[in-house]
């Protein structure tokens, strides 16, 4: 008696959601609505810590109004985390996937059409991934301050970059995050469609002009701090 061989069942289908995900296409989407997410934290973070300049009340005042609502503060918080890490991980991913792709180096490398900023972006991002831990552990936890004060935000500020090793690092990390941000900026234009021969100069044209206010922005309180001009 012969017995029917059974019927292989067809391997579960992915999800919409993971084929995309698995894609370098939509990693690529996903890296430029999380950047955006980002770009404006970075933007409204700047503005923020530039009330340093007003002085103590100003930016202690300006760092008590962010704890009004803890539940509104957490919520934006873990938004934040969540595109952070979407964000690194989809990045890494691409780049080690370019990197199998040509497992051998050239022999020599002459770049065409590519800026600094584009190939150095897994490098900057490194670079702003060791100084967000380092600035949470300095600023929002007091681990790495030496003098924290809870609540005291110009306080913590001028204990911490009143140190000079601490006030340099502060400044090249702030100087990688312009530089990824300028590569970062154009990307995400190219990757939602927005970059058209029409509009690609002006695009450039905004992404380093962000960058470079960006970078200032925040490289300024450190120097402030480390020359006097603020706490002084």
């Amino acid at each position: 008696m012969s017995t029917a061989s059974p019927i292989a069942e067809p391997p579960p289908r992915a999800s919409g959601l993971s084929t995309f995900w698995r894609s370098a296409v939509g990693k690529k989407a996903l890296m430029a609505f999380t950047g955006i997410v980002l770009f404006l934290f970075v933007l409204v973070h700047m503005l923020g810590n530039l009330q340093a300049f007003r002085g103590a009340p100003a930016l202690d005042h300006y760092a008590a109004l962010l704890r009004v609502s803890p539940g509104l503060l957490w919520g934006i918080r873990l938004v934040l985390l969540a595109a952070f890490l979407v964000h690194a991980v989809a990045g890494v991913q691409l780049w080690a996937a370019r990197r199998s792709a040509r497992p051998v180096a050239y022999a020599q490398y002459h770049p065409v059409g590519s800026t600094a900023a584009s190939r150095t972006m897994i490098w900057s991002g490194f670079l702003v991934l060791g100084f967000v831990v380092y600035h949470l552990l300095d600023l929002t936890f007091g681990v790495a301050n030496p003098d924290f004060r809870e609540g005291e935000v110009f306080h913590n500020l001028l204990a911490s970059l009143g140190r000079g090793a601490a006030a340099a690092f502060y400044v090249v990390a702030v100087a990688g995050l312009g530089v990824h941000m300028w590569h970062g900026l154009w990307s995400m234009f190219q990757s939602l469609g927005v970059s058209t021969s029409v509009f690609t100069p002006g695009l450039k044209r905004f992404a380093i002009a962000f960058a470079v206010i960006v970078g200032l922005g925040f490289a300024a309180v450190p120097l402030a701090v480390l020359l006097g001009v603020v706490g002084g």
